[in-house]
């Protein structure tokens, strides 16, 4: 009889912890967090959405997104993220890598096609092909391109719409985000909101 009342206890003492911490950590903490999230960060809490002149939400600053046509080939008057090996390419619902090692025959020959791709489009010397144009980030999601890679891209893009190359290299370089804390990392360049400001070059001027 001891014995059923000391399990009972137990279980008792069990269910009500069960229950607190239920309430405590699946209810009161995520609001919590949440609440001062949105106060003190509202645009990350939101998913950081990066919106048009229009306010149309076009993406977000920390998922990248493929610039092509209906055909997927990369359309000239953009410039374009570096590969994906997430699903289909930039996929959210599928974010990974190719989880190939350096010498792997097919990543050395995909890496080889890449470059030829990339030289012929821009219209460049292979040699001269920054990595990240070659290679795809380990989530397949990386929304930055480096400063090297938009700048090889700017002559293409000013002739695919009409401006001076030059202006769009000093756009280039007027979008280049610096290290975090200025030693993490490397400067970067993101790539659908240097689009944006392209896009909206004739609205707002050079």
């Amino acid at each position: 009889m001891g014995s059923t009342r000391v399990l009972i206890r137990h279980h008792g003492t069990a269910l009500r912890a069960f229950l607190v911490l239920t309430v405590v950590l699946g209810l009161v903490y995520p609001l919590a967090v949440t609440g001062v999230g949105r106060v003190l960060m509202p645009e990350r809490a939101d998913g950081s959405l990066v919106r048009a002149q229009d306010g149309t939400v076009v993406g977000s600053s920390l998922i990248g997104q493929s610039f092509t046509g209906a055909d997927g080939a990369p359309l000239p008057e953009w410039f374009q993220s570096r590969p994906s090996a997430a699903g289909d390419g930039h996929d959210a619902g599928a974010s990974g890598g190719s989880n190939l090692g350096p010498e792997n025959p097919d990543l050395v020959d995909t890496v080889g096609e890449r470059r030829a791709a990339v030289a012929e489009f821009e219209g460049v010397d292979p040699g001269s092909v920054p990595a990240d144009a070659l290679t795809a980030s380990g989530s397949g999601l990386d929304p930055h391109i480096s400063p090297a890679y938009a700048l090889l891209q700017a002559p293409r893009v000013a002739e695919a719409r009409g401006v001076p190359a030059a202006d769009v290299q000093d756009l280039v370089r007027r979008s280049i985000e610096p290290r975090d804390l200025g030693f993490l990392g490397e400067e970067r360049v993101n790539v659908l909101k240097l689009n944006l400001a392209v896009d909206g070059w004739g609205a707002e001027g050079r």
